[in-house]
């Protein structure tokens, strides 16, 4: 027997204020159940908050520079010789010249300020690797819909062509490709600008980032367009273009979502990478590759040089991908919690 603050739910009873199945509560729109689950991950919330440090921290960098009395192109070390050894270059105070003048230290040889180096640096790997996610996705969107919708030779040409990118070594053709890039544009004889460097970094990332996500959106639209729903919106005469918009994208969010979070760290892991191979952004534009290669030349004499923007990159890295995990699991309809 049952009292009334208890309901049966599938033969089995539970509490009153959990009337939906896996103890969902009843009545609430799927974002609400979404928002409710990812709270639940402390993981994940924990994640969020990290990742949002970082946005604020690229957001900010004029306002922390200001604050703090520092630039990230002073060449501090060359104005007041005092402050690097004469001889080798390096900090004269212990610990790569931390203290309460620079509070991460300065460079060797140049003794620029590192905490603004890696402010700056921040807010330009950040710039390139969101707007090569948002254009790789808008790509992937666009290219795996029509390919799973249209079918027949669309998508035999699409599906080719993904094939036909997947294949390149990304990691060699961005390095190979970047020089070619900017030869086309740019006369050998003159330096290139940076935001010519900039843009042709997210041209390339984005050419190259966007197959995984048309591949997966693929194969869901493929399933999607023989449900019942989609036949029923078909039957009453809605066009394609309706169709994809009320029909296949709504229950496209979940992929799309997870698939961009995991894509904005890979695309500023591989924009360092460009930095710290030399064709990527270079000197004195402040980066966190360009950190690495300049970190790879003083680690023997001052390894704290290295030590600033590497816990950085480390620390956004695991904490975007843990908020992708947190994210998949929080809008999976499966998932309780």
């Amino acid at each position: 027997m049952t009292t009334p603050s208890q309901l049966t739910v599938a033969g089995k009873t539970a509490p009153a204020g959990e009337g939906g199945p896996g103890g969902q509560p009843e009545g609430l729109a799927p974002r609400q159940l979404m928002w409710r689950r990812f709270k639940r991950d402390r993981t994940g919330v924990i994640s969020a908050c990290v990742v949002l440090f970082f946005f604020a921290v690229a957001v900010l960098a004029p306002v922390i520079s200001s604050l703090y009395g520092k630039d990230p192109y002073t060449t501090y070390g060359l104005d007041r010789p005092e402050l690097l050894d004469p001889l080798t270059g390096y900090p004269m105070k212990p610990n790569g010249g931390i203290d309460g003048e620079f509070w991460f230290g300065i460079e060797p040889k140049l003794g620029r300020d590192v905490l603004t180096q890696l402010v700056y640096g921040i807010r330009t790997s950040l710039l390139i690797g969101l707007a090569a996610t948002l254009l790789s996705t808008l790509t992937g969107i666009v290219i795996g819909v029509v390919a799973g919708y249209m079918g027949g030779r669309t998508d035999y040409f699409l599906g080719r062509l993904i094939d036909l990118l997947l294949s390149f070594p990304q990691q060699l053709f961005f390095v190979a490709f970047m020089p070619v890039v900017t030869a086309l544009f740019v006369s050998p004889q003159k330096e290139t600008p940076t935001y010519f460097r900039v843009t042709a970094l997210v041209m390339v990332l984005w050419l190259l980032g966007w197959m995984q996500l048309a591949r997966l959106l693929r194969g869901q639209v493929l399933s999607l367009r023989e449900r019942e729903f989609v036949e029923a919106a078909k039957v009453t005469g809605a066009s394609p273009w309706r169709i994809v918009r009320k029909e296949l994208l709504p229950n496209l969010g979940t992929p799309i979502l997870v698939q961009s979070t995991l894509m904005l760290p890979n695309f500023v892991t591989t924009e360092a990478a460009l930095s710290f191979l030399g064709v990527g952004v270079v000197e004195p534009t402040p980066d966190w590759g360009r950190m690495f290669a300049k970190g790879a030349n003083f680690y023997e004499g001052d390894i704290t040089y290295m030590f600033f923007p590497g816990i950085a990159m480390v620390i956004f890295v695991v904490a975007f991908n843990l908020l992708g995990d947190s994210v998949r699991d929080a809008m999976d309809p499966k998932t309780t919690r």
